[in-house]
């Protein structure tokens, strides 16, 4: 079955996930509409795709013909789409992950549980077919694991606009999204939730935003600080244009897991290598459907679905949660308690 769904704000990875996902999806999703701040951009978008374009969201989600927004960025229109939706009684699937207080993630997942709305959080990491492999492996050969380093590198002009104040906004909404991301990565992967984390990060220009931040998330037992699994995430803005080379000379791995019997290492979307006591082991899974088709057919199943999962909305709220106590913490340098 066909689901009708409006576009909502088109993302930065459009191009590279969002349209090849839909158009190898069109006997699931049929895109009616599309909405984004930016005229240009959603007429170029809705011209791609065949259909109308429209200047207001609210007007989408109120469409008697649409079930479901895809909200692909959180840029300029933030949550209010998915309030509207709520008030619309229209599924989503969101994109955007939002530089928020943990207050206001409350009252979103509020709204949300309310209105009763199939609702996903678009999490590419942990849908990766490397991740989804590792879990395999954890739960066979590797057994649990004990430290994870999760590493991020970028290149400053990528986030580069025409103002400096248009630069800060772009870097704090992108910090945001990546440490989210990252948050629900290791989450994800060491299957409980952290009791305490510590965060640090580097400005070299503070109207600029940090160039260096790390985030020590530890999810040993309450009384018991440092025995259990321990989670590492860097992120490093500081590469300039000038030294683009500098970006992939000795790059870690996005991902080193350290479990009980081996160690495994994650190169996004679709390489593991692994070790154990047998040696090394490489698998490159280019055969498995792109992230952005699992995580499009994965929200068709669930708003198709006659009993609603609300899993991905409680993980997106506590990513959201621990992205808040990790700026708490940099801004006192203090440990906070999960």
């Amino acid at each position: 079955m066909k689901l009708p769904v409006g576009i909502v704000n088109v993302g930065t990875v459009w191009e590279s996930r969002h349209l090849p996902a839909l158009r190898a999806l069109t006997d699931r999703f049929e895109v009616r509409v599309v909405c984004d701040p930016v005229k240009h951009r959603a007429q170029v978008v809705a011209k791609q795709l065949g259909v109308s374009a429209c200047d207001s969201f609210q007007l989408v989600a109120r469409r008697a013909d649409i079930d479901a927004l895809l909200l692909l960025s959180g840029r300029w229109f933030g949550v209010l789409p998915i309030f509207a939706a709520c008030a619309a009684g229209k599924a989503v699937y969101c994109a955007a992950a939002f530089d928020i207080e943990e207050a206001e993630a409350v009252c979103l997942r509020k709204r949300v549980a309310e209105a009763g709305i199939a609702f996903m959080a678009e999490f590419p990491f942990r849908m990766s077919a490397a991740t989804l492999r590792l879990k395999e492996l954890i739960a066979t050969r590797l057994g649990q694991p004990r430290l994870l380093y999760c590493n991020s590198h970028r290149i400053m002009e990528s986030r580069i606009t025409e103002t400096q104040s248009d630069s800060h906004r772009d870097k704090s909404q992108w910090e945001a999204c990546d440490l989210v991301q990252r948050i629900d990565w290791c989450r994800y992967i060491i299957d409980r939730e952290p009791t305490s984390l510590t965060a640090l990060r580097h400005q070299s220009h503070p109207r600029q935003g940090s160039d260096y931040y790390t985030l020590f998330l530890d999810f040993s037992p309450e009384q018991e600080i440092g025995t259990g699994p321990l989670a590492q995430i860097s992120c490093a803005d500081y590469i300039r244009p000038a030294w683009r080379d500098a970006a992939s000379f000795r790059r870690p791995a996005e991902l080193e897991v350290v479990c009980a019997r081996g160690v495994a290492f994650i190169d996004l979307p679709s390489t593991l290598t692994w070790f154990d006591e047998a040696g090394q082991h490489l698998e490159t899974l280019d055969h498995e459907r792109p992230v952005g088709e699992q995580m499009f057919i994965h929200f068709h199943r669930a708003v198709e679905s006659l009993v609603l999962k609300t899993s991905s909305l409680e993980d997106a709220h506590r990513a959201i949660s621990l992205a808040s106590k990790a700026r708490k913490s940099y801004q006192t340098g203090q440990r906070v308690s999960c």
